[in-house]
């Protein structure tokens, strides 16, 4: 055997190792969310389930399905705004610069460092005071804003690799900034959407401290609801597990159906940024 495959071996049976690694608690994950409550032993974990029950699944689900409901009407609404903003703002900031640009670019992206416990007293009492608290739509403002700063870096690096005379082309057909933007910019950065979206989905989706402290119970996404699943003396651990992965399944599907636009998009952006 060559060293070169010997190499080629010993890399794969260590990532052959560590994915077993990493899938050892999604396995024990999916096979006690079909187990009845009876079989939950700490003795039993890796066991099988003797007999197949969806029972948890029925009542993860049951609990679930309202705030499954404004996760979909807060992560959706929150993931296109923040995309388009930020899609407008990485076009200006890297094809209309102006006087100070720089200066304002690096002020926004100074906003991805801000703490969410360092602003939480001041931002209930905005929310309060423009009467979005405890509402979705609140809760879609205050992503909006907080994923400005990425996704306009995000599209700014994409942006910056189109060559101006594709700009200058369409402004001799007699387009302007938004007949730009609209006819040439939005169908060469499909691909920076695509990155964009799946981030800010699977952030919107997964955050938990705006969630719990701008909202009450109707009003809550799912992961705050999930953790309000464990019960206050028994932990129903098959309905606590079938809930994770109830609330895991949107951005999971997302990542299956969409990661080759991911790795196209995130490879296009680091090579022309």
């Amino acid at each position: 055997m060559s060293l070169e495959r010997f190499n080629r071996s010993l890399l794969y049976g260590v990532l052959i190792v560590l994915a077993i690694l990493y899938l050892v608690p999604i396995y024990v994950m999916l096979i006690t969310s079909v187990k009845g409550l009876q079989e939950i032993t700490l003795d039993q974990m890796w066991a099988l389930p003797k007999h197949f029950n969806l029972g948890g699944y029925q009542e993860a689900f049951k609990k679930l399905i309202p705030n499954l409901a404004n996760s979909f009407l807060l992560a959706i609404p929150a993931t296109l705004l923040s995309a388009l903003l930020g899609s407008l703002n990485g076009y200006i900031l890297s094809k209309w610069k102006f006087k100070g640009a720089d200066v304002l670019f690096t002020l926004m992206l100074f906003g991805m460092f801000i703490p969410y416990q360092s602003i939480l007293i001041p931002l209930i009492q905005f929310l309060q005071m423009i009467k979005l608290y405890n509402s979705i739509p609140g809760l879609i403002l205050v992503h909006v804003v907080y994923g400005l700063p990425i996704c306009t870096l995000m599209f700014r690096n994409f942006y910056v690799g189109v060559p101006n005379e594709v700009l200058e082309s369409a402004k001799i057909d007699g387009n302007g900034f938004f007949g730009i933007y609209r006819y040439m910019m939005i169908p060469l950065s499909l691909t920076g959407f695509v990155v964009v979206g799946i981030w800010q989905f699977t952030s919107v989706w997964n955050e938990f401290l705006f969630a719990v402290t701008l909202t009450t119970q109707k009003q809550q996404p799912i992961m705050v609801a999930l953790q309000n699943l464990s019960g206050s003396q028994i932990v129903q651990w098959n309905v606590q597990m079938a809930g994770a992965i109830l609330a895991a399944l949107p951005t999971l599907l997302v990542y299956m159906f969409l990661s080759r636009y991911f790795i196209r998009g995130l490879l296009a952006g680091s090579i022309k940024g």
